[in-house]
């Protein structure tokens, strides 16, 4: 029978083992991640700009226009959504302002 407060050594060295996993597992990605970016730098020429570029179009935040009328296009589709967004937020922003305020009632 254990007395109340013992430590029992079988869960420190689960925990031990377990923190030891956890920076192992940290340390491998570590070290992928910067092999990953180190690779990626070599390719387009330790260009840090390029390299952002590419990976902003491959995750689709930025896009290649090929033509004039691709970029007029995609610039009148924003231009559309700030117009809805406006039209939309406006209305609630005019109510916002012009809200009747509450009379205060004090006693004398």
């Amino acid at each position: 029978m254990k007395a109340i407060g013992a430590i029992d050594m079988d869960t420190i060295n689960s925990k031990r083992i377990a923190w030891h996993a956890a920076i192992f597992c940290g340390t491998v990605i570590s070290i992928w991640s910067v092999a990953a970016f180190l690779s990626g730098l070599a390719q387009v020429n330790w260009q840090v700009s390029e390299l952002l570029r590419q990976y902003l179009i491959a995750v689709g935040l930025m896009q290649e226009f090929h033509t004039l009328s691709d970029f007029y296009t995609h610039i009148k589709g924003v231009e559309y959504i700030i117009a809805v967004l406006f039209l939309g937020a406006f209305p609630a922003f005019y109510t916002y302002l012009n809200r009747t305020k509450g009379g205060i009632v004090t006693k004398t």
